[in-house]
């Protein structure tokens, strides 16, 4: 019989190539076919191993998830952006490369970002995700995230709808 692993860690400058490894493939999963692809590239290319040093040393907080020794997923959380929404956090992104998804790994990662939320004294938290991400929202839904409002991003001559999901 084995055991593998599952570790779920503050992320350190030095994770940066790994977090734009798990960025740039699940980014590619999720939105490929929703952004138009010139945008996307340019938001993948933007989060470099670069952007993502200089994120986390700036005091970004960032959660790793390592199954078996390889960074699979990451969360990135802090002070909720949206003061309509009445929670004091927000999961700002939850990304795992695509084929670890439906394992249950994002509901660990999930817990944990709530965790640090918490531990920082931020009670409550929300997350958006683009409306055509259905996986994604229905990640959230299974959560037991409740939808709280609408918005919208633009992504070049495109404008995409986008849900915010809350918890209490």
């Amino acid at each position: 019989m084995s055991t593998v692993a599952i570790e779920i860690r503050p992320a350190h400058a030095d994770d940066a190539a790994s977090i734009a490894g798990v960025h740039d493939s699940a980014w590619r999963n999720a939105y490929r076919g929703l952004i138009p692809g010139r945008e996307l590239e340019r938001m993948i290319e933007r989060r470099g191993p670069s952007w993502w040093s200089g994120a986390i040393r700036r005091g970004s907080r960032v959660s790793l998830l390592i199954f078996a020794g390889e960074t699979v997923g990451y969360a990135s959380s802090g002070r909720n952006r949206a003061s309509s929404l009445a929670v004091g956090g927000e999961v700002y992104e939850l990304y795992l490369k695509p084929e670890y998804q439906g394992l249950g790994l994002g509901r660990r990662l999930f817990s944990a970002a709530r965790s640090e939320l918490a531990a920082r004294g931020l009670s409550g938290a929300a997350a958006w995700s683009l409306a055509g991400n259905d996986p994604a929202c229905g990640f959230y839904a299974r959560l037991g995230g409740k939808l709280a409002a609408r918005g919208v991003e633009h992504f070049g001559d495109i404008t995409l709808e986008k849900f915010a999901y809350v918890w209490r």
